[in-house]
């Protein structure tokens, strides 16, 4: 019997998936690399993808500083998903996401596609073995470059890559929160699970291996069915609030329980998935048991007219292998708000610890968040491998301490690093370099990274490329706080009280005196999608109350883009229906000194806000 076997080579392979396996993908293809995208499961988006259903959370702590919102491709997918899908439906999320991966000429992906191993010469990733489980495939990708996104750096480890789990001693990064020896505890796996209430009774008959749990053993974990007011602590950055509604169970909700939480018992909590994975399933229909049929009658959990509707099968993994590079972001750079001369990604999310043995650490609270403001950010040095030349690693297997994972293992930080590297992954095809061969090209990195509506603290657009900076803004009207000139200062979204952008009104223009004849070919024009306003695909209700239907109504719908040449128009062109926060206008290379750009009307705001304009040829 002959198996099917098949060579395939690319620029860059991305093994994993997740939020930050794609937008790494999506990225390199972006930027002319030839991409392959090997996934393992039939759906992309790892935790965030509908197998799971973890919303997306990020830097903005849960719209508490909603100025350092996640943008570029991330926030793209999202309002994507916005434009669509305003019943939250993870399928059609689901959707979004393939069809935006599909859409990328340059990318493939393989789906139901398990990496088993790789194949070395010295300190080089040259293939790697994958099997196709639906279609009996068994393939064999090489590449120059490799980014390992599997969330617990299998790649890495395949490869020999050096990597660490469990805790740092404090005296090794002299971290505030560190133990004073290393020990091996670990954040552990979750599965999710959603109720609807029915309107009639509903009865519950728990399985033979369901796991029986008391109301002591969950005081301090939430766990009614349904919502009694508008709070939810369920992924709040804040220890204070979370206490509060924790022990007074006062915000309760028809979805849960990210505190469904096991570790495992052994040393490697991957080697244990299996078991962990039964073990939250006992626990799961447990809970459920002791909300419904309530034997106890110690509290009425409002459960009756509950039924459960959906189980997580596939449990949402936190913490496991770290691939070490040659920098090991920790909590004190978060909490001292670092900002890298290599800085390609930044965080803002708690450093947040969890009960060392999960639910079964029934006395103590499911997480302790170690609450601060503002953001800090990741160097480059932390994305690729400090010993295997050719790997780069993207989500929460970089390279940290646990306490520096501890803030950046969270979703939306995880795929704006992700987006990073395939940028990065692209620029080494360019250069003919592995990863630490870039660093000298870490500004051209980083100027890319800001094109593409990415944002990074303390840094501005200084893109040699951009003709916009040289010229010379006038506007046909203005705001007293939003004058023409903002656009071109560098910074695309609004910082504390400062705007960054021209606000007008629909119809009004704007124009870009260039420094001299040039042939153009596109405009890249960032409008205000109001980041005050969540619009993640999420099944908590009150995270769905936050949000408004439709895209956000401040983004401009309608734009019209004139080039003139010596006062006169020589080419125009019109977006009509656009619901992107970065609206890209291409045209044909068109000799042009100037450029006049019209936003004609918004998604239903009463006024409008520029943040950025850009030009290139």
């Amino acid at each position: 019997m002959k198996l099917r076997y098949e060579e395939k080579e690319f620029d860059v392979i991305v093994v994993g998936a997740g939020m930050s396996g794609l937008c790494a993908a999506m990225a390199a293809a972006r930027q002319g690399a030839n991409t392959a995208l090997i996934n393992a499961r039939p759906v992309l988006g790892g935790n965030a993808s509908s197998e799971i259903r973890i919303h997306i959370s990020g830097a903005d702590q849960s719209i508490k500083q909603p100025d350092y919102a996640e943008g570029g491709l991330l926030y793209e997918l999202m309002l994507e998903n916005k434009s669509c899908n305003d019943n939250f439906s993870y399928s059609i999320w689901d959707m979004v996401l393939f069809d935006k991966a599909k859409a990328e000429k340059n990318l493939e992906v393989f789906f139901n596609t398990v990496m088993y191993d790789c194949t070395m010469c010295e300190d080089r990733i040259t293939s790697i073995l994958c099997v196709q489980e639906t279609t009996e495939m068994r393939y064999c990708f090489t590449a120059p470059i490799f980014v390992d996104a599997t969330g617990n750096g299998t790649l890495g480890y395949y490869a020999g890559a050096q990597w660490r789990t469990g805790s740092e001693a404090k005296s090794e990064f002299g971290e505030l929160h560190a133990p004073e020896q290393p020990d091996n505890y670990r954040m552990g796996n979750t599965i999710m699970m959603r109720a609807r209430d029915m309107g009639k009774p509903v009865k519950f008959t728990p399985p033979s291996f369901a796991k029986k749990l008391t109301e002591k053993q969950l005081a301090k974990r939430i766990h009614c069915a349904k919502m009694r007011d508008t709070i939810d602590c369920s992924d709040s950055p804040d220890p204070e609030e979370y206490k509060r509604t924790s022990m007074t169970s006062s915000a309760c909700n028809d979805y849960g329980y990210w505190w469904l939480e096991l570790c495992g018992e052994g040393d490697d909590i991957i080697s244990e998935f299996e078991t962990i994975r039964d073990d939250l399933m006992a626990y799961a229909y447990g809970i459920w048991d002791h909300i419904k049929n309530n034997e106890e009658g110690i509290h009425d959990h409002e459960a009756e007219n509950f039924a459960l509707e959906w189980v997580g099968a596939l449990p949402g993994v936190r913490e496991s292998r770290r691939l070490v590079g040659d920098y090991l972001l920790s909590e004190t750079d978060i909490l001292e708000h670092r900002i890298f001369d290599d800085a390609v990604c930044y965080g803002g999310w708690c450093v947040d610890l969890h009960a060392p043995h999960g639910l079964l650490d029934f006395d103590k609270l499911p997480s302790d968040c170690n609450f601060y403001q503002g953001v800090y950010t990741i160097p480059y040095r932390s994305y690729y491998s400090k010993n295997i030349a050719n790997l780069y690693m993207a989500g929460r297997d970089i390279s940290a301490t646990r306490l520096g994972m501890a803030s950046s293992r969270i979703i939306g930080t995880c795929a704006i690093g992700g987006e990073a590297v395939g940028i990065a992954a692209s620029m080494c095809i360019k250069y003919g370099c592995d990863p630490r061969g870039l660093v000298p090209h870490m500004k051209e990195l980083q100027q890319k990274i800001l094109k593409e509506d990415g944002f990074l603290p303390g840094y501005k657009n200084e893109d040699p490329d951009d003709l916009a900076l040289s010229a010379k803004v006038s506007a046909t009207w203005a705001e007293p706080e939003g004058q023409a000139e903002k656009v071109i200062n560098g910074i695309s979204r609004k910082l504390g009280e400062e705007i960054n952008g021209w606000v007008t009104k629909p119809g009004e223009s704007l124009t870009l005196a260039l420094d001299g004849v040039h042939k153009v070919s596109q405009v890249r024009l960032t409008f205000d999608s109001n980041f005050a306003y969540p619009i993640r695909v999420t099944m908590a209700p009150n995270r769905q109350r936050q949000q408004r239907p439709g895209v956000p109504a401040e983004l401009v719908k309608e734009v019209k883009v004139e080039f003139l040449k010596e006062g006169k128009t020589v080419a125009s062109a019109e977006i009509t229906d656009n619901h992107q926060r970065l609206c890209r206008i291409d045209v044909e290379p068109v000799e042009a000194d100037t450029i006049r750009i019209t936003p004609v009307n918004t998604h239903g705001a009463e006024r409008v806000v520029l943040y950025e304009a850009r030009v290139y040829s």
